[in-house]
C-alpha cells in the first residue's frame, strides 16, 4: 500500500485533525487478552510501532489518547504511565460521554480522527471527522469508516494512520543529528 497516495486522497479531510483517539482491544492490541494476576489483571500486548506513533503525535502537537471499555492496571501503566497520552477514558463501552469531553475541550467533529473496531465503536465513527478501523472489523462497522487499515490490529495499524495523517499534514518527527540540528525527512 502507497501511504503517500492514501494521504492524498483523503488530504482535505485529513489537514485539519487536532485530535486523535484510540480504541485498544482489536486496535492497539490483537484482541488477545491473558489475566496476569491480581496485582497486574487483564493484559495485553501493544506494538511498539504504535506507541512511538502515539509520540509522534503529541510531539507534532496533535492530542492524542484512548477511549476504551479496558481499564485494568495494565492498560493504565502503558498509556497513562509509560506513553503519557494527553486523555486516557477507560471502563465503559458507551464511548459517547468520553467523545463528547474532547466536543467540551472545544475541539469539533471535523478535527477528531477516530479509530475503533467494534458495534459499540460506531457512534464515534459516524461522528468523527475521519475514521478508521483495521481489517478484522465486521462489514457493519467499516461502513461507518473513512478507511480501513491494510496493518492488522495489534501490528501497527494505528501506525500506519499516523504515518498516513502526517504525509497529509506535511509533518516528520524531529530526530536530534550528531551536530545538534534535526534530521532532513522527505518522501
Amino acid at each position: 500500500m502507497d501511504l503517500i497516495k492514501t494521504a492524498e486522497k483523503f488530504k482535505e479531510k485529513l489537514k485539519n485533525i487536532k485530535v486523535c483517539a484510540f480504541d485498544i482491544d482489536g486496535v492497539l492490541t490483537n484482541s488477545d487478552i491473558w489475566y496476569a494476576g491480581e496485582e497486574v489483571g487483564f493484559n495485553r500486548s501493544t506494538h511498539t510501532r504504535d506507541g512511538y506513533g502515539l509520540k509522534m503525535l503529541m510531539r507534532a502537537g496533535i492530542k492524542a489518547g484512548v477511549i476504551s471499555g479496558g481499564d485494568s492496571l495494565g492498560v493504565k501503566m502503558r498509556f497513562i504511565e509509560n506513553l503519557k497520552l494527553d486523555f486516557c477514558y477507560l471502563g465503559s463501552e458507551d464511548k459517547r460521554e468520553a467523545y463528547q469531553k474532547l466536543l467540551d475541550m472545544g475541539y469539533q467533529d471535523s478535527e477528531i480522527l477516530f479509530f475503533g473496531d467494534e458495534f459499540f465503536d460506531t457512534p464515534l465513527l459516524k461522528r468523527a471527522g475521519f475514521s478508521v478501523c483495521p481489517p478484522h472489523s465486521n462489514i457493519e462497522v467499516k461502513k461507518f469508516c473513512d478507511y480501513v487499515t491494510t496493518s492488522k490490529s495489534g501490528h501497527g495499524c494505528a501506525r500506519e494512520v499516523i504515518d498516513i495523517l502526517r504525509y497529509a499534514q506535511g509533518w516528520f518527527p524531529e530526530v536530534p543529528d550528531f551536530d545538534g540540528t534535526n534530521m532532513e525527512f522527505s518522501v
